[in-house]
């Protein structure tokens, strides 16, 4: 079976593993998807993440995070898709919550966060959302 959208993929794992209360999720690794985890985890919002296997088909797997037994992400939503783009300059990037949320983006240098984005003077494409 063909994923369209790995992402979307991604983050509806995390968000079906939190409401089920799995400890972790586990899936097929790629260089987003393990940059989007990185991006998750220095943040804070997943505990820790590790790639098992071998080098040719390495899995994902991302232990989640949990606050008083309730789950540390509260909102994870796709904004840019493959049927949709979405492009923001530095200046147009969204800010979720006021600024307790966190935006995630691909830049030319990498995925990274709203904040980071801003502090280096580089836009990019607005993956997802994060609070």
């Amino acid at each position: 079976m063909s994923m369209t959208d790995p992402v979307a993929d991604l983050l509806t794992r995390i968000r079906n593993g939190q409401r089920a209360g799995k400890t972790h999720v586990s899936l097929d690794s790629s260089k987003i998807k393990t940059a989007i985890v990185r991006v998750l985890k220095d943040e804070g919002y997943v505990a820790d993440f590790h790639i098992d296997g071998d080098v040719a088909k390495p899995r994902l797997t991302i232990d989640l995070k949990y606050f008083e037994g309730r789950p540390v992400i509260d909102r994870l939503e796709r904004v840019s898709r493959p049927g949709l783009r979405i492009y923001r300059g530095q200046t147009e990037l969204p800010k979720v919550l006021g600024g307790m949320g966190t935006v995630i983006v691909s830049t030319p240098r990498g995925v990274m966060t709203d904040r980071q984005a801003r502090a280096i003077g580089q836009g990019g494409e607005v993956l997802c959302i994060v609070a």
